[in-house]
């Protein structure tokens, strides 16, 4: 099955999302309650179908400004000088001051992503 592609937006209630190419609509108030929703409005929708959808089916987007609320774990700062990008600049796309190009989208997410995979491979000992 072709990804479902989710565009999540945050709400003063919580969170919504929507598959345009579907007509599929549902709101959570915290992110674990959006990806149970997302699931489970998928697979009502495609039931008639037959079709039983997974999460490895679904794919969720959100812009800048909400996925650094998000992932408030991932320092802004460090990350702008990481990649390179002044740390002014990256701060008013966060904030959603300035909307940035395609390239710059690219260059933001391509150093998340290398910071991600250095994580998954990190091993952590106990102390001796």
């Amino acid at each position: 099955m072709k990804k479902i592609d989710f565009t999540v937006e945050k709400t003063n209630t919580g969170y919504s999302a929507y598959a345009e190419k579907h007509m599929i609509y549902t709101a959570g108030s915290n992110w674990e309650e959006l990806e149970y929703n997302i699931l489970e409005a998928t697979n009502l929708y495609f039931e008639d179908e037959g079709k039983v959808v997974t999460p490895d089916d679904l794919r969720i987007s959100l812009d800048l400004p909400q996925f650094f609320e998000f992932y408030k774990v991932i320092n802004a700062s460090a990350l702008s000088e990481r990649i390179k990008m002044n740390q002014s600049l990256l701060a008013q796309y966060i904030s959603g001051h300035k909307k940035p190009s395609a390239a710059q989208l690219q260059r933001i997410l391509k150093g998340i992503r290398q910071v991600g995979r250095e994580l998954a491979e990190i091993h952590i000992i106990g102390s001796k």
